[in-house]
């Protein structure tokens, strides 16, 4: 039992590691309410441009989201403010068909990771801000609970 414990702390500190990760950050949505005017805005600095990047929507959602998507709008802008690359998505977060929650859940907690923008090569070095926007009819959307972004290198060739 006395080694036991280590080597799972060890196995746990490597397993935690993530060489690729260039940024990842939640934002926690007061009262699991997501107000059309809350546009979280996230801020990473990328140093290496010789290789191209992956964006993904990290997404919870409660078992009680009233809907199968999500739409929702991406601002990805430079330190200047210019806007280099804008769409609007729909996410689906339940199946359509049946209503079964998809992603990764715990109870009736369901994490997400889905793909926004994908093989991306920064123009040059310097920070970049990523804004999310929700697009849905209701206001606010219920069953959000957080909603963040993850940058990593692909190691693959850029559009």
């Amino acid at each position: 039992m006395r080694i036991l414990l280590p080597l799972l702390l060890i196995v746990a500190l490597f397993a935690s590691c993530d060489p690729a990760r260039l940024y990842e950050k939640n934002h926690d949505l007061e009262g699991y309410q997501w107000y059309i005017d809350t546009i979280p805005a996230f801020q990473f600095e990328v140093k290496d441009v010789s290789v191209p990047y992956n964006l993904y929507y990290n997404i919870r959602n409660a078992a009680a989201y009233p809907y199968y998507n999500l739409y929702i709008t991406y601002y990805l802008s430079d330190n200047t403010g210019k806007i280099l690359k804008s769409r609007l998505q729909e996410l689906t977060l339940m199946d359509p068909q049946t209503g079964k929650p998809l992603g990764d859940g715990v109870g009736d907690i369901f994490d997400h990771r889905i793909l926004s923008v994908g093989n991306y090569r920064f123009p040059r070095p310097g920070t970049y801000t990523f804004k999310v926007k929700q697009y849905m009819r209701k206001d606010p959307l219920p069953g959000i609970m957080s909603v963040g972004v993850r940058v990593e290198k692909t190691g693959g060739k850029a559009e």
